[in-house]
């Protein structure tokens, strides 16, 4: 079957810049920043999705380089957003179908109160000295991410907190703290998750439970592997990223995995040959969990998709 993102080498042309973005700040209009940033962008031919709360803003969004310096540069220009923080890629081909700017209660959904990233997150360390840390026997390193991102990838030794959602984190290490610290060393935990957003709040949370010396890797993983080479790196696997490209790897060239579009887990070319999998209805992680009216409903979404591409335009449904 053939993948919904074709493939590329490291000689074919990436025309498409990728920009995943964030930055904790406090905005008071959401409302009034939500029309003219979607209007540029999409004037700009810029595709993505971009969220904003009252505590910043956060997103990935894709187009020309002309496009996103636009877009960039007008982000940067809103209160406190001098210094945005950006993780660039390249991409063959688009890898959204629209332009969404949202307004949300969280700009990363973690459900404490009171947590205050710009002041209250754990130490960053730069992806150069990673490796020196993660490889210290003192140091607790835990993969904040969901479990479905980990199952593509992670950093060698990680815990994988096995949760489903990012709600999950507080509980899960609530439940898990004195496990983690009882084996008599120096409490020193480091954190990691795709771009650096979710550790903001979860190195303030875990700072919050009385443990000081917390850390996260800046950047995120997108980062560490674009500027740490693939020889010294004890990044395993793949990393899941939230577009069309499912995955990248070293160099953040695109990986290898598609998506279940019927539950948005990455499936492996032996997904694709489970008996469990169907393009566009099921895959082995969701068979089991989806109703056959699900699947029904799935099975016409995709051949509506396909209809469309037949078409040569594009099923706004299948995103």
């Amino acid at each position: 079957m053939t993948a919904r993102h074709p493939p590329t080498d490291a000689s074919s042309p990436l025309p498409v810049r990728v920009a995943a973005l964030y930055r904790f700040t406090p905005f008071e209009n959401c409302e009034a920043l939500k029309a003219p940033l979607a209007t540029l962008c999409c004037s700009q031919g810029v595709k993505g999705i971009l969220l904003l709360a009252h505590e910043g803003v956060n997103g990935t969004i894709a187009g020309t380089d002309d496009g996103i310096e636009r877009v960039l540069a007008y982000i940067r220009s809103l209160p406190g957003c001098a210094e945005l923080d950006v993780k660039e890629s390249r991409a063959a081909t688009m890898p959204f179908l629209r332009m969404k700017v949202r307004i949300k209660r969280e700009i990363v959904t973690m459900g404490v109160p009171d947590l205050d990233p710009r002041t209250d997150a754990g130490d960053y360390i730069e992806p150069a000295g990673w490796n020196a840390l993660i490889r210290d026997p003192d140091t607790i390193l835990i993969d904040t991410r969901n479990d479905y991102e980990v199952a593509v990838g992670t950093f060698e030794g990680a815990i994988d907190p096995n949760i489903q959602t990012f709600r999950d984190f507080p509980a899960w290490f609530q439940e898990k703290r004195e496990s983690l610290l009882a084996e008599g060393r120096t409490p020193k935990i480091a954190m990691f998750c795709t771009g650096g957003i979710r550790c903001e709040k979860a190195t303030a949370f875990v700072k919050s439970e009385g443990i000081d010396a917390v850390y996260h890797l800046k950047g995120g993983i997108l980062k560490y592997l674009e500027t740490v080479p693939e020889e010294d790196s004890l990044w395993r696997g793949e990393c899941f990223v939230f577009d069309q490209r499912v995955t990248v790897t070293h160099g953040l060239a695109p990986g290898r995995y598609d998506v279940c579009h019927a539950c948005r887990a990455p499936i492996s070319v032996a997904d694709r040959e489970s008996p469990l999998f169907q393009d566009g209805v099921s895959c082995p992680s969701c068979h089991n969990e989806r109703s056959e009216a699900q699947r029904r409903r799935y099975a016409e979404r995709e051949r509506q998709t396909r209809l469309a591409a037949a078409r040569g335009v594009v099923h706004l449904g299948s995103e």
